[in-house]
């Protein structure tokens, strides 16, 4: 009986001492390595916001890759392409905004997908937003 108490005791002291118990997704973890692709942001507008139908809207992007470069980046507006920046100093850069203009039209909710690519054709993750169009308010009666 007390062999069978020791070799519990064994099991469970191993089965413990391979247990990792430090939390995940601190700071700088993540629980999976990060790929090697590149990254876009929207810096303007930010998500969830209010624009009133009609508004030329200047969408503002950064992109970054540590890789090759950024070659350009593309700005898709209800799954439909609006527009895309090229950078201008060389084909690629390591990290470029582009300022890229909408016209906000159509009222209710609308979907404003970014996407970089690289001079290969890899692409980032796509960064994705949602903008509400509200109509332009009519002026009051004189």
């Amino acid at each position: 009986m007390l062999k069978r108490v020791w070799l519990l005791m064994i099991v469970a002291l191993l089965a413990l001492s391979g247990c990792n118990l430090r939390q995940a997704n601190g700071p700088t973890d993540t629980p999976f390595p990060t790929p090697d692709i590149p990254r876009i942001r929207f810096t303007f507008p930010e998500n969830n916001s209010t624009v009133v139908d009609g508004t030329d809207l200047a969408v503002e992007l950064v992109a970054e890759d540590s890789g090759t470069g950024i070659a350009k980046v593309q700005l898709v507006v209800d799954d439909v392409l609006q527009g895309e920046g090229k950078p201008e100093v060389a084909p690629s850069v390591p990290a470029f905004s582009a300022k890229i203009h909408w016209m906000a039209k159509g009222i209710g909710l609308h979907s404003l997908t970014a996407i970089a690519f690289r001079e290969d054709g890899k692409t980032s993750a796509p960064a994705t937003m949602v903008l509400l169009i509200i109509p332009r308010p009519t002026a009051a009666p004189s």
